[in-house]
């Protein structure tokens, strides 16, 4: 008898697809676990999302005029966590949240060719070690981890490590500490990393072992803020505890790392990976495992399972055909060697263009053998792509299916999942990605024209939460059981867990009849998770009748 089998384990690391299944005496149907491999991870602009507090919506002077999309406008962290409270993730299927960094940003302002700018994005450090007011406090991230841990949902905290903010009338450069020239200019090896990555970006001379002081207007502004003394006694005890050298690179990651050992972080996307000397990567890897450990053993009623530390990086260009390099052109880099579980898969846009067994078939070869153990997290739109699959949202539904459907993990980035604007009439550049989360279209007194974004959100919720709720879907071997209607199973096995599921997309709508390919024998009981509709399968398919061209098929009660 052909059973789904989910058992409850402790170790993630026991996990591999090529394992045998166990037999069991009986089924358990408890919740699904966890795999990084199978993530849905929602992608936001901290200051874009959602604006839970009003009282820190301006900080430091900065009331300057700014261009269309490129001022504070006031979201934060306390809007995060209330869409985590009243389980805007959870319903979904949101099982990681990535939203972009939140320490405190210069305090000027800068034109970059398209008018005044601030660092609403996250991206123009001041000082690591402390939070920016207009996106909250230590406090509010605190609460934001732990009401996140209690839906059992992951943090991931966006890291700089690249450079600092650009250098303003109130923020200096970081003497001794950078370099503000040549700037990239993306020719080789040494002209992307030794080097800024534009004008007015001060490069962090990460690949120097030369000792040095803190800068100046930091040793002011902390003795100013009360903490020089904490602060200074932290990084002794650092520095004797490791044993490096007071390079800037271990000032940083010192830094950084104080966010997995206080608030139990669960994982870091970083930022411009490809511009940082790669063993740098393995060294901050080396730190945050220690700190993850740290607080483990400081909060064990608070662990959510043995998934070990989480590194995803932004390798500009990667893309999952090359498997596990990516090429200089003059010289070949393995960043999954130096610390990273998977790289943001810039390619996926494009093979979203093909058709769904093209992509699908793909994705599973390169998964289970080039990058077996890894992954690769795959995306259609974000905060700095100017070529988005679907610009205009009129393939929101199509989107929703290639991005959670595939084999991998998905990053949701905010307002895919409800149509908000990716062409913001007035702003420029990459600022027009950048438009506040459309909430009035998706809310209960949405009006009779926001229904279309109501009904992408649906899709959305329904694929999501499937995937979360069946590893199988990201993480399982893919096989195509028809091609008319579009057939596929999903099957992931090892010595602990079993998960089965199979998919039809374009078939009829009304009466259909869904064959199963073997991976459920005649007689079993069958829910569509997607219209809810329950069948018997009977000579190999099973009937469903929905309104729908879509059906998700697993056992009834999985």
């Amino acid at each position: 008898m052909t059973r789904r089998i989910i058992l409850i384990f402790l170790l993630a690391g026991l996990f591999s697809c090529q394992s045998p299944i166990q037999e069991a005496s009986a089924p358990e149907t408890v919740k699904a676990p966890f795999l990084w491999e199978n993530a849905t991870v929602y992608f936001l602009l901290t200051d874009r999302f959602n604006n839970g507090d009003t009282t820190n919506d301006v900080n430091f002077d900065r009331t300057g005029e700014a261009a269309p999309l490129r001022g504070f406008m006031g979201g934060d962290i306390k809007g995060i966590n209330a869409k985590i409270s009243d389980n805007y993730f959870t319903d979904l299927g949101v099982t990681a949240l990535w939203f972009t960094p939140v320490v405190e940003q210069i305090h000027g302002s800068v034109d970059e060719g398209f008018g005044n700018n601030y660092g609403f994005h996250g991206y123009w450090a001041k000082d690591w070690t402390t939070l920016d007011p207009n996106f909250g406090t230590k406090e509010d991230l605190a609460a934001l981890v732990k009401a996140a841990h209690e839906k059992r949902i992951r943090v991931v905290l966006d890291v700089v490590l690249n450079h600092t903010g650009p250098v303003t009338e109130v923020d200096p450069v970081w003497t001794n500490w950078v370099r503000t020239e040549p700037q990239c200019v993306y020719q080789d090896y040494e002209t992307t990393v030794a080097c800024t990555l534009v004008k007015n970006l001060p490069d962090l001379l990460s690949g120097s072992d030369e000792e040095v002081a803190l800068p100046p207007h930091l040793v002011e502004k902390w003795k100013v803020e009360g903490r020089y003394e904490q602060e200074l006694a932290e990084l002794d005890d650092f520095f004797k505890r490791t044993g490096y050298p007071r390079a800037p690179r271990y000032y940083i990651i010192k830094w950084l790392t104080d966010y997995v050992r206080e608030f139990g972080i669960d994982g870091f996307r970083v930022d411009t990976a490809k511009h940082v000397e790669e063993s740098v990567w393995s060294e901050l890897y080396k730190e945050v495992i220690i700190a993850f450990n740290d607080w483990k053993r400081s909060h064990p009623d608070e662990v959510l399972d043995d998934n070990v530390f989480y590194m995803v990086g932004e390798v500009y260009n990667y893309g999952i055909s090359g498997g596990r390099w990516y090429d200089f052109g003059d010289r070949k880099v393995d960043y999954f060697d130096k610390g990273f579980h998977s790289l943001i898969n810039f390619e996926f846009k494009y093979d979203a263009q093909k058709d769904y067994e093209s992509i699908f078939k793909k994705y599973d070869t390169l998964l289970h053998t080039s990058l077996v153990g890894k992954g690769a997290l795959n995306y259609l739109s974000s905060h700095d792509d100017g070529q988005p699959f679907d610009a205009t949202r009129q393939r929101a539904i199509e989107a929703g299916t290639k991005l959670l459907l595939t084999p991998g993990a998905a990053q949701i980035y905010y307002g895919d999942e409800s149509g908000r604007l990716l062409q913001y009439e007035g702003a420029s550049g990459d600022a027009v990605l950048r438009s506040f989360m459309n909430w009035e279209q998706i809310s209960d007194n949405a009006s009779i024209g926001d229904q279309r974004a109501q009904s992408i959100l649906d899709h959305w919720r329904k694929l999501g939460t499937f995937k979360r709720d069946h590893v199988a879907v990201g993480a399982g071997r893919h096989e195509q059981i028809s091609e008319m209607p579009y057939v596929f199973s999903r099957i992931y096995k090892n010595s602990v867990l079993e998960d089965r599921v199979v998919i039809a997309l374009d078939a009829q709508q009304g009466e259909k009849l869904i064959p199963v390919g073997g991976v459920f024998p005649n007689g079993t009981q069958l829910k569509d998770y997607y219209s809810g509709q329950t069948g018997e399968v009977r000579d190999g398919e099973v009937a469903i009748k929905s309104g729908y061209n879509i059906v998700l098929l697993s056992p009834i009660g999985t």
